[in-house]
């Protein structure tokens, strides 16, 4: 193996009686088959079958002696090969041992350091009273409603249902923004500023008109840089209202039925998600350790295989937010390069959990996949059956049961780690 890398190269050399073997039972299968003006079929001499496809018999016998000489020799080094080899400067003469080069990886081989007792700093998880307030008030918006308003004009705050249709000043001419039955938040984070200044203080069934221009960095990219005018009818206006923080708050939401119950409830659930925040802090701290005192290469074609992944997950976010990857403002090599020290990582540490995973025993039981597997399927909305098959389909349960391995081990090692508390 090449210094701090997983390359091997090796040559590869099968006898000339191997080789000749070989010819001579493709030969004998092209005979049976060929037609060759003259002779019936399997009735045409060895020699001319074989200078008529020569070419095809050429390729057959490399294609069956290569890959299974190279598997042969992969096993007698016991060496676990990465990605698919590259066999080049093959040569296979008249009378001539076949020869080419392989290049390709392997996995590392890892001489396991300490483990156990690694020592750790945790945080103490805290929930404070401001903590649950704010739960509390998560609680109350979401069983917010809204009462429609008829009475007083639309302000800040207030939810507007409109139509409308835009128009591009610069080109009339051109399609028409139009759109029905939206609702916008008056003074919301996220309505277009120019909305909420031209329809403020407007009324059911008024129609206003107004211009908007999008700067040139503007999320949606088909109205960047583009002056609008607008003709906006207000179909009707709400206003949220915010239930108080009471037992009858306590009743609608939960099981419970005082707001002491409820806040109690809210507590406990912060308080766990606060111990499982200070717990993943903590073995992501240990993992960090376990690579400080464990070097060793790492195969290119694993740190690609990430890198693509990573890559095909921010192309698929772009694309649910309809934007076309090709036309986002990304450097996408310079991205894959600034991404490269991590992915690198990434796969270290899971060649490295992998190896603790086979020294201490640990495995994931087909019970515990199909546990996995469910979760997934409750995210996806599609039924645990359905998604294990495509999951098989698609090369992905092996991968999914090694994560899951990985993740054994790295509680084996929370759980083994000497762990103090941060002083505050």
């Amino acid at each position: 193996m090449e210094e701090a890398t997983c390359k091997k190269e090796f040559l590869i050399e099968i006898p000339v009686d191997v080789v000749r073997r070989e010819a001579d039972t493709v030969t004998a299968q092209f005979a049976r088959k060929a037609r060759i003006p003259g002779f019936r079929p399997g009735r045409a001499p060895a020699s001319l079958v074989r200078g008529h496809f020569r070419d095809e018999i050429r390729n057959e016998v490399v294609q069956a002696l290569v890959p299974k000489f190279f598997e042969d020799a992969v096993k007698e080094q016991k060496w676990s090969v990465v990605g698919r080899p590259r066999f080049e400067d093959l040569r296979l003469e008249e009378d001539q041992p076949l020869a080419c080069k392989a290049t390709f990886e392997i996995l590392p081989e890892i001489e396991l350091q300490q483990y156990k007792g690694l020592e750790v700093q945790e945080e103490t998880p805290q929930v404070s009273e401001a903590d649950i307030d704010g739960a509390l008030d998560e609680v109350r918006e979401q069983a917010a409603t809204f009462e429609v308003v008829t009475e007083r004009p639309a302000a800040d705050g207030d939810h507007l249902t409109l139509n409308y249709k835009g128009e591009d000043v610069k080109a009339p001419a051109s399609h028409p923004v139009e759109a029905r039955d939206v609702s916008i938040e008056l003074g919301g984070q996220g309505t277009v500023a120019a909305f909420s200044e031209n329809l403020r203080g407007s009324r059911p069934g008024e129609i206003r008109e107004f211009e908007v221009s999008y700067p040139e960095d503007y999320r949606q990219k088909s109205l960047a840089g583009k002056t609008l005018r607008y003709r906006v009818e207000v179909q009707s206006i709400k206003q949220k209202v915010v239930p108080a923080a009471d037992d009858e708050l306590a009743k609608s939401v939960s099981e419970f039925s005082t707001l002491e119950e409820l806040r109690a409830k809210l507590g406990k659930d912060l308080a766990e998600r606060a111990r499982q925040r200070v717990e993943m802090a903590a073995k992501q701290e240990l993992v960090q350790s376990l690579l400080r005192l464990h070097e060793f290469p790492v195969p290119e074609v694993m740190v690609d295989a990430r890198l693509e992944r990573k890559l095909g997950r921010l192309m698929t976010q772009l694309i649910s937010q309809g934007i076309d990857p090709r036309q986002a403002p990304v450097d996408w090599q310079k991205l894959r390069e600034d991404s490269r020290p991590d992915a690198e990582k990434e796969v270290r540490a899971s060649l490295l959990l992998s190896k603790i995973a086979q020294a201490e025993g640990l495995e994931v039981s087909e019970e515990e996949l199909d546990e996995v597997i469910r979760g997934m399927a409750q995210e996806t909305r599609e039924p645990p059956a359905t998604l294990k098959t495509r999951l098989t389909r698609e090369g992905e349960l092996d991968s999914l049961k090694s994560t899951r391995r990985n993740q054994k081990a790295v509680d084996f090692i929370y759980q083994n780690a000497k762990i103090t508390r941060k002083s505050d």
